[in-house]
């Protein structure tokens, strides 16, 4: 057994891991759930006033407005899995190893993006299908 696989199995690693993915799914929650409430809010001041995109000088710039809070929410939503299969790799004790290569995935990757599913090397491969991390 290497030092990696001793540090992987190291119950303050789990800890720490547990902590870091907890707390950016509650960030992320948090963030979704108020792009979530500045949605509705856009929605509900265009149904409002009868909008017309096409002479309406603000029309665009709601509709632009509306979409990429929609964009933003989304992204939140998929984050929100991420870290959700995450937290399931790490209750299994899958969590930190590559899907690419089977190697240990570096704890400063995991500081940096807490669901990575990849290493740096099998990330970056143009070879490799893209990843979501």
């Amino acid at each position: 057994m290497t030092q990696a696989d001793d540090d992987e199995h190291d119950p303050s690693t789990f800890a720490t891991a547990r902590e870091r993915l907890s707390a950016d799914r509650a960030d992320t929650l948090a963030r979704a759930a108020a792009l979530s409430r500045d949605f509705d809010g856009i929605v509900a001041a265009n149904a409002l006033v009868a909008v017309d995109d096409e002479h309406d000088p603000e029309g665009g710039s709601t509709a632009f407005e509306r979409a990429h809070v929609a964009t933003l929410l989304a992204r939140a939503r998929e984050h929100l899995e991420e870290l959700d299969r995450a937290l399931e790799r790490l209750e299994q004790g899958r969590y930190g190893r590559c899907e690419g290569c089977g190697g240990t995935i570096p704890p400063e990757r995991l500081e940096v993006r807490p669901a990575a599913t990849t290493c740096v090397r099998c990330a970056s491969d143009p070879r490799r299908p893209p990843h979501p991390d």
